[in-house]
């Protein structure tokens, strides 16, 4: 980057220090101009005193030497007026209040006669910040570092503490030896350009990591226990393969957490030294461990003095057995799980503290944990920050601790569950701040919004060359007030649709979702079966809670549908579908109500890693209208973490529909289930078909049933690439058809039409990315167990770009 030289102003090597032990000389105070003799050194402003007279009544105060502030700005910081009698000890403080203001170089303060005269040189205003000679680091990094602004005030404090700002920043990035110079460009007008000249020096690479003292672990195991990489070059995207004392220390916890979550209970690491090669390109470090024996637990037990608590019961509740290696984890979890307890069985505050008893010889730790009731505290006030768009309304809402309340963390914790189930915001933490006094404490709540908006994109590619398409928009915080509003055009080989939907979370000011949906759907069902469907209908929602865990919603749907089959396929003479097919075609009316219960005891509603969820669904139509049915679906899911790169899932669904009042379930009320819901089946590629005349038409099924087995991988990716994979096993069945739709006009049974409720299976890995256009997920599938007519594909992606 090349000096800016405006209107011949200097070049100043100004700010000359040296930065302790960072090597970091910064030139001495004189300005020097470009090309001319240097000018004499301006020697540093000396301690602030007042000159001359010192005592007097002062009757005017004139101030001399401003150029940009107004003489009525100095003056009203200052604390003399006219009238007043000035001394030694006002003049002083005088001094010091204009010197705090950063607007002032240098002040002096004389007094002559009934004249206080105010001498103010001023600090100069910086025009703009430059950064020189930085290739490791971006600029924009820098700018975020730095103190100094353009159109800041210029002092020498600032930019010696930026300076040490970015030598900081350049040693962990592993730069241990980056000097940095500031200099000045003198501009008219009081203003300045600030440049940064950085002198980065080579990166201290690591060329060893190396361990004494070990015996149960290798030299391999332990390096990938520490964050700290050796060097090598295929590594040029990690960016833990430098030296980095900081990094060292971090390196020292992780050593412990490894070693006492394998039953090592005294290891302690002796020393963690780096010795710089003889060439000076690159460090050695070496950890120097004892491991001590290795321990198992001993006798676990509970003691408390609170009434309300049985001990036995909360036995019960650590995840601790004698005779299991001892770990530090297991620890943690109980002191969690213990906490927990007491704070939903009404204890605010409560105090776990675990008692150790090591016996060397018999290699054995007993632990106590001690459940006290804690000074009760109280939540004097709740801070949200980081929301930029969503309003503070919306996030209260869903807290279930208030001001005022005695604070409990079950109910914390709870609250940040609720926040993150809206779906609004990438990230949130619920932390403690210090009250006003000790029985006082706040809550900062801190979120980082995520877009809500959404552009959504699929397609899959199936065995047969077929393509299938998707698109969508909605928007589900809308102008930050928690509502969900939807208003769709979608266009797809599948699918044409026009859809409004409107949501508002807190009705009335209540606890109690309401909404209403407007739509027309035209679904083109030629690729799977015979027919097209036409939908224009609505409906109206209301939602709320029964329990902490659990929540209802009711509803009532009122639709026009009309089944469209080409008249040439219906044909009596030359028939291409089957009699069944043919009768369902013309408009019907639905009219229905309906219910969902669901129950979710999971530990994360996003992402969670323990925990299960229950909900089931009904639906009865005929309330009015042409149609009468009851459907019932249920889904559920169970969840277990084994560490953050494994989590095991187990999840299933399942439906009936049947008619009543004589009635038969009308084809385009059967379930229909493949693509996104049943992988390495086409959409509709399972369960019922008809095969008459060359055909292959689905027809769906009135009961179904799938289940899923999933486990996330690691991918050994670096984290910041966002991709993660995990690996599925679906397994399920479709059918069970009325008796009209297998049934010629003889009452015979037609073999065409195929029934069968035997099981599918599918296996096989999905990709998840978090892309810069949005998430993107590939599902890669074998089917291991199918019927000859369902519809198979072996690979599909959908995608949605956020806004």
């Amino acid at each position: 980057m090349q000096r800016t030289r405006a209107h011949g102003a200097a070049l100043a090597s100004g700010l000359a220090l040296l930065m302790g032990s960072t090597a970091l000389t910064l030139p001495g105070a004189a300005l020097a101009q470009q090309g001319a003799p240097a000018q004499a050194p301006t020697p540093a402003p000396a301690a602030p005193q007042a000159q001359g007279q010192q005592s007097g009544v002062v009757q005017r105060i004139i101030v001399r030497g401003n150029e940009r502030i107004e003489q009525s700005t100095v003056l009203s910081y200052l604390p003399i007026q006219p009238g007043d009698v000035l001394d030694p000890a006002k003049a002083d403080l005088a001094l010091k209040t204009l010197f705090r203001t950063d607007l002032f170089a240098d002040v002096k303060i004389d007094l002559q006669g009934p004249d206080m005269i105010v001498t103010v040189v001023e600090n100069p205003i910086i025009n703009k910040v430059v950064f020189e000679g930085n290739s490791g680091l971006k600029e924009e990094k820098l700018r975020d570092e730095v103190s100094v602004r353009p159109r800041g005030i210029f002092t020498r404090a600032k930019v010696q503490s930026d300076v040490q700002r970015i030598v900081e920043l350049y040693r962990r990035s592993g730069r241990i030896s980056a000097t940095v110079t500031p200099k000045i460009v003198e501009l008219p007008q009081k203003r300045v350009d600030l440049i940064f000249e950085i002198n980065e020096g080579p990166k201290s690479g690591v060329l060893r990591v190396n361990f004494l003292g070990n015996k149960e672990f290798s030299d391999n195991d332990l390096r990938d226990v520490v964050v700290t990489e050796q060097s090598s070059w295929y590594k040029f995207f990690s960016t833990n393969a430098n030296y980095d004392p900081d990094r060292l220390e971090y390196d020292k916890e992780q050593l412990r957490k490894h070693y006492r979550n394998r039953g090592f209970y005294d290891f302690r690491v002796a020393s963690a030294i780096a010795e710089l090669a003889p060439d000076k390109n690159g460090f050695v470090i070496t950890y120097t461990l004892d491991e001590g024996p290795e321990y198992k637990f001993g006798k676990i037990s509970v003691e408390t003095e609170l009434q309300k608590l049985d001990k036995n019961v909360l036995l019960q509740l650590v995840p601790i057995r004698s005779g299991e290696i001892y770990q530090d984890q297991k620890i943690e979890a109980a002191t969690d799980s213990l906490t927990f307890a007491a704070g939903a069985a009404g204890f605010a505050s409560v105090d776990v503290r675990p008692r150790y008893t090591a016996n060397r010889e018999t290699g054995l730790v007993d632990v106590v944990f001690q459940v006290r009731e804690g000074p009760r505290v109280y939540v004097e006030r709740i801070d949200i920050t980081g929301n930029t768009r969503t309003l503070d309304s919306v996030i209260r809402r869903e807290m279930n601790i208030v001001e005022g309340d005695a604070y409990n963390r079950a109910l914390v914790d709870r609250s940040r569950n609720n926040i993150r189930a809206l779906g609004f915001f990438k990230d949130v933490t619920i932390e403690e701040a210090a009250g006003s006094a000790p029985d006082r404490t706040g809550l900062q709540v801190r979120v980082e919004e995520q877009p809500t908006g959404e552009l959504s994109f699929s397609a899959g590619y199936s065995s047969v060359d077929q393509l299938v398409l998707d698109l969508g928009v909605t928007e589900r915080n809308f102008r930050g007030r928690g509502q969900s509003v939807r208003a769709r055009v979608s266009v797809g080989s599948l699918r044409q649709q026009i859809d409004f939907g409107f949501t508002e979370p807190r009705f009335m000011g209540r606890d109690l979702g309401a909404g209403i949906d407007l739509y027309s759907y035209r679904y083109d069902l030629t690729e799977y079966t015979s027919y097209k469907t036409v939908t224009i209908g609505g409906n109206i929602r209301l939602a709320f809670p029964l329990t902490l865990n659990s929540r209802m919603s009711t509803r009532y749907t009122l639709r026009q549908e009309d089944v469209q089959i080409d008249d040439s396929y219906c044909n009596p003479a030359a028939p291409l579908v089957s009699r069944s097919l043919c009768e369902q075609r013309g408009e019907y009316l639905t009219s229905l109500i309906g219910y969902t219960y669901l129950y979710d005891r999971r530990n994360d509603p996003i992402n969670p890693t323990r925990g299960f969820r229950f909900d089931i669904s009904q639906d009865l139509a005929g309330l009015g209208g042409d149609v009468n049915y009851i459907s019932t679906e249920v889904t559920g899911g169970w969840w277990h973490g084994f560490n953050k790169d494994f989590i095991f899932s187990l999840t299933g669904q399942g439906g009936y529909i049947a008619g009543w009042n004589g009635d038969i379930v009308r084809v385009n009320s059967h379930f229909y289930k493949g693509g996104n819901t049943f992988r390495g089946f086409e959409t509709a590629g399972i369960g019922p078909r008809d095969t008459n005349f060359g055909n292959s038409d689905s027809l769906g099924g009135r009961a179904y049933a799938i289940g899923t087995a999933e486990l996330t991988i690691p991918t050994f990716l670096p984290e910041q690439y966002g991709i993660k994979a995990a690996l599925f096993s679906d397994v399920g069945t479709l059918g069970l058809l009325d008796d009209y739709y297998k049934l010629k006009a003889d009452g015979t049974v037609d073999p065409a039409i195929k029934d069968d409720m035997s099981l599918r299976a599918t296996a096989g890995v999905s990709i998840f990315w978090r892309s810069p256009m949005g998430p993107i997920r590939f599902d890669f599938s074998q089917v291991l167990a199918k019927e000859d007519y369902d519809k198979t594909e072996t690979f599909r992606f959908s995608t949605s770009t956020r806004f």
